[in-house]
């Protein structure tokens, strides 16, 4: 097998001794003659990472990272390609360190750049997290002590990683050790802090405040996501859902959304990593690792559970290789030995008397976020799959490589478009299936899309961005990027005649935006929290807005003033809808509820209930009779509009449901869930 390395390609694998990619023409290369691509690990906006053979080292794996922007002018393509640059340079000078991949090669081929780095043979610890369920004291014990000691290595060469998290951690399947990877948006320490106040890198509910909001990283900013990492092993939660409930305030209360307490040793380090202010927090990995001296008891050893499988990067990978022997034939992992001090990595003295502590203090695991969170069902899922049924499972797209966060339908019904957690948009052909291309101008998780009433438009935005991003959909070109916020775009809606576009913000503003120029038109002010979701009226003249401050609120689009705030829910208001002859707004809320309201009015018409838990998206169909709902209980349910009567309930995702879409004729409905598919049914 040999890979296509040109990023645009949909289709790269293809047989060996073919000269030519069967799916876009490109040429095939070994790189330098020695290195074959052999398979896709995934892709960015700056390339694509692959699997790939040494042929000078009896074709020994090893990693390819490409650069390959497509990204528009000068400016974004030497800071991308200064990032890139970065990656290679970190991974030379802390190469040494045998819990961090090594550098094999960079080098210039072909008008592309690319990065030849050590394959690590494991499993990240998210995948083991969901193959294991939650970990249990003695397991966040180990995680702890050898990401410290790796970031003392890390901190002590003048690099903040920031982007710590359990994909970008390997179990390594030799030895059972920790392997910190992707350094890609590292930084250079100058003096103690790097400051860029408009970039914001970092993985979102992982990175610190200081990090998201002003651009700082510290080594303590490091520290912290160490600390999101535990929180979400121990839980099951990521740390991003509770920061779309709370901000930053879960860090105080993390502890409640655990089934059963941590000893006070644990909860006293993973208080403190978690300091929303980092100069409260541990100031260097030393620090945090003198305290777990002075905290722990001396007692015997324990052995930990070894996870199988394969993983390189951020993102999945089979668990078996081509010419790779079955994971069940590999020998027993040797026990990780680590210390306080680096240069005594082998006594184990000192990790006996921890561990075996923690193993006492603490019994059983963690499960209510593992459960909430769907990574194994409580019951067989039942999908509706007969055809004779008024609605039925007609597909299930799996290429995204990440959470599927929003999803949209084209006017024509011929093109379904996803955002991902994987900072990727993804364009799907409806009828088939198949995929057409992919856009991967972002460089974090898309919130929201939307398509232009003519359907040449896509509007998109990005957490942790302020701006939205305009592509062509025909040709997926990126046209132009609109920026005024002065906080995180949530989402956006196009008016009925494509001439303005709105977007609600979490500075709990909503904008107005001439789409013919990009220019502002006005900014509406009222709500007090964070604007989630905004609808326009069939006529263009109204304006919905759900927000966080648990109120919707309808504007005068002619004249910017507010008609009226509708209150009844008594939580966030994640979504809402109008129904196509503008009498009827449906919202739907964390308070588990569906309202309805008369728009013209604001009364509320009836509340529907039946979610077991949040709701996340509403939609109503075409013809006005159905409304959908998808919540955090996994479930989608169709309701009769005029008389709220549930019609049915869809069963299939096995994580909640984020978003949904109906096609222009109705008949197809498009689901997007947190477990990285969508799902297309079809409506009798």
């Amino acid at each position: 097998m040999i890979c296509c390395l040109n990023p645009a390609c949909h289709n790269p694998p293809n047989p060996d001794g073919t000269m030519f990619c069967c799916n876009c023409g490109t040429g095939l290369v070994v790189l330098r003659n020695r290195y074959r691509p052999i398979k896709t690990l995934g892709g960015g906006g700056f390339g694509k990472t692959y699997l790939a053979e040494d042929l000078d080292k009896l074709n020994e794996y090893c990693v390819i990272k490409q650069f390959a922007p497509r990204v528009q002018g000068t400016a974004a393509k030497n800071k991308a390609t200064k990032l890139f640059e970065q990656e290679a340079r970190r991974l030379q000078q802390l190469g040494e360190d045998p819990q961090i991949t090594t550098l094999l090669a960079y080098f210039e081929e072909e008008n592309n750049l690319y990065l030849v780095q050590q394959f690590i043979n494991g499993q990240n610890l998210l995948a083991e997290l969901k193959q294991q369920g939650t970990f249990n004291a003695e397991k966040i014990w180990e995680v702890l002590l050898d990401l410290l000691n790796i970031l003392k290595t890390v901190h002590q060469h003048k690099v903040i990683h920031r982007d710590i998290k359990p994909e970008n951690i390997i179990r390594r399947s030799t030895d059972g050790k920790l392997v910190l990877i992707d350094f890609g948006i590292s930084k250079q320490l100058t003096m103690t802090v790097i400051t860029n106040p408009v970039t914001r890198i970092g993985s979102p509910g992982y990175a610190p405040l200081e990090q998201i909001q002003d651009g700082k990283a510290y080594p303590a900013s490091d520290l912290y996501s160490v600390g999101a990492t535990c929180f979400h092993l121990l839980s099951g939660i990521h740390p991003w859902i509770m920061w779309e409930q709370q901000g930053y305030g879960w860090v105080s209360s993390w502890r409640e959304h655990l089934q059963q307490p941590q000893s006070s040793e644990l909860e006293k380090i993973l208080d403190k990593l978690l300091q929303k202010d980092y100069q409260q927090r541990y100031q260097s990995a030393e620090e945090a690792l003198q305290d777990f001296s002075s905290l722990l008891p001396s007692l015997s050893p324990v052995h930990s559970t070894q996870a199988v499988g394969v993983n390189q990067s951020s993102s999945s990978f089979p668990a078996t290789l081509p010419h790779q022997p079955q994971t069940g034939t590999s020998p027993a992992p040797v026990k990780p030995k680590v210390s306080l001090q680096n240069a005594s990595r082998q006594n184990t003295n000192w990790r006996t008397r921890f561990l075996v502590g923690a193993a006492i203090s603490i019994v059983g695991t963690q499960i209510y976020g593992y459960f909430r969170y769907g990574l194994f069902p409580t019951n067989p899922i039942s999908v509706i799959t007969s055809k004779d049924s008024d609605v039925f499972l007609q597909k299930t797209l799996t290429g995204n490589s990440d959470e599927v966060l929003s999803v949209a339908i084209s006017p024509d019904g011929n093109t379904l478009v996803s955002g991902d957690r994987g900072y990727t948009i993804k364009l799907w052909n409806l009828a088939t299936g198949e995929q057409i291309r992919t856009l991967t101008g972002h460089s974090f998780l898309v919130n929201s899309v939307a398509i232009s009433p003519d359907g040449n438009t896509l509007a998109s935005v990005v957490w942790p961005n302020s701006s939205i991003e305009l592509w062509n959909l025909p040709t997926g070109e990126q046209i132009h990027t609109i920026k005024g916020h002065s906080n995180v775009v949530r989402s956006v809606a196009f008016s009925p005649d494509g001439n303005t576009l709105a977007s609600g913000s979490v500075d709990g503003s909503i904008k107005l935006w001439n789409l013919a120029t990009g220019e502002q038109i006005r900014t509406l002010k009222g709500h007090s929290d964070e604007v989630k979701s905004v609808a326009f009226s069939p006529d263009g003249n109204t304006l919905a807005s759900g927000s966080f401050d648990n109120t919707i609120k309808l504007w005068n689009l002619a004249t910017g003033e507010q008609i009226r705030t509708l209150t009844g829910h008594s939580n966030d208001v994640k979504s809402v809808a109008i129904s196509p002859d503008g009498k009827t707004l449906a919202s739907g809320s964390y308070d588990n509820t569906i309202k309805l309201w008369n728009l013209a009015t604001g009364e509320l018409i009836r509340t529907l209930t039946g979610h077991s838990n949040e709701v996340n998206s509403v939609a109503i169909s075409p013809d006005g009779k159905t409304l959908v709902s998808g919540s955090w209980d996994k479930t989608i349910k169709l309701w009769n509009l005029a008389t709220g009567e549930l019609i049915h309930t869809l069963t299939g995702h096995s994580t909640p449901v984020s978003s949904l879409a109906f096609s222009p004729d109705g008949k197809t409905l498009a689901s997007g869930s947190f477990d990285n598919t969508i799902k297309i049914w079809r409506l009798k």
